[in-house]
């Protein structure tokens, strides 16, 4: 029996239920680099998807980034700071410091590596606005989901930013300096306990069942693949010009060959292994012919089975068929979102 890692951890599972029901709250540092220039604005539409120039001062946006082919090497948040002051938000810098360099051309544009100079905890879930307010010096109350603004903690600078990666409703990001990490790990176990509220320990929490339960990715789901393919072409801008776009219209015209879909299983003690994991992913089947494979394989607490997103052939299953995944377990199709 392959005992499933996930249904019967005590500890992972009050962690989880915890941003579910009450709040939880974790250091989710992300790589920043910084864009500034004359140029910023029209260089970073010309990288990627989504419209950067109509994007607001105080405003974050998710986009990704193409190569030629249109498949997706990047996704990320863009912040605008200042109006030609950006944040790139990014788990590949090192891929990222390359493309800028890359595609510099004549954009009067520069970028500087900020990672090291701040630290960004996260506090997710329904009692999450109540606790940041409980934090800060102004209150939060009428920010909007991917909006930002400076704040204060105790005369500590700050900004706070409502986003998040666990698809909570509510949920925040807390930026400070990072030699302040052991001051703010301090403030928010001290603040905790008034909501309910639980620090997330378990990686596997933060970065695997939170957000599959909201059906988002990580890059790792993504590669070898194109927006339409994976549900993220509702943000691309066709009227502007990005690389990546050419491929990318013969996609659109020809239309996908291949789609992103949920699944569940009932049986949760089960050997599969998902593109996230590094593999090609487990075979999937419907009547005995492969029809693609599993990109992620995870564990929903709310659903109390394992969950995961197939990678198959586009047209081929349907909301509520069964499919076979590793020619044994029989797992049925479903919307990529399960909460």
């Amino acid at each position: 029996m392959n005992k499933n890692v996930y249904k019967y951890d005590d500890m992972k599972r009050s962690e989880h239920m915890a941003v579910r029901t009450t709040a939880g709250w974790y250091l989710w540092t992300h790589q920043l680099i910084e864009v500034t220039g004359e140029d910023a604005t029209v260089f970073l539409d010309w990288l990627y998807t989504a419209p950067i120039k109509n994007l607001a001062v105080g405003r974050d946006r998710y986009t990704t980034m193409l190569n030629a082919d249109a498949e997706i090497i990047d996704d990320v948040v863009i912040m605008r700071m200042d109006e030609q002051r950006y944040w790139i938000s990014t788990l590949f810098k090192y891929k990222l410091l390359d493309w800028l360099r890359g595609h510099k051309k004549e954009y009067k544009v520069e970028w500087k590596d900020i990672t090291d100079e701040w630290h960004m905890f996260t506090i997710q879930g329904p009692n999450s606005k109540d606790m940041v307010n409980a934090l800060v010096e102004n209150p939060i109350d009428d920010l909007k989901f991917f909006s930002f603004a400076d704040n204060a903690i105790d005369g500590v600078p700050v900004i706070v930013n409502r986003a998040g990666f666990t698809g909570e409703k509510f949920g925040y990001e807390i930026y400070l300096a990072k030699d302040k990490y052991a001051w703010m790990v301090d403030k928010l176990k001290e603040t905790a306990p008034k909501f309910g509220a639980k620090q997330v320990t378990e990686f596997q929490i933060m970065a695997w069942t939170l957000p599959t339960e909201a059906g988002y990715y990580y890059m790792r789901d993504l590669l070898y693949t194109n927006p339409l393919e994976v549900g993220l072409d509702k943000g691309i801008d066709w009227d502007k010009k990005f690389i990546g776009k050419k491929a990318l219209l013969k996609v659109k015209e020809a239309g996908p060959a291949r789609e992103m879909v949920g699944f569940t299983l009932e049986e949760a003690d089960v050997r599969i292994n998902g593109k996230d994991q590094g593999a090609p992913g487990s075979v999937v089947t419907l009547d005995g012919e492969e029809i693609g494979r599993v990109s992620k394989f995870n564990y929903s607490f709310v659903q109390e089975k394992p969950v995961g997103y197939l990678l198959v052939d586009k047209g081929s299953v349907k909301i509520g068929d069964h499919v076979t995944i590793n020619h044994r377990y029989d797992a049925v199709i479903c919307e990529k979102k399960f909460l």
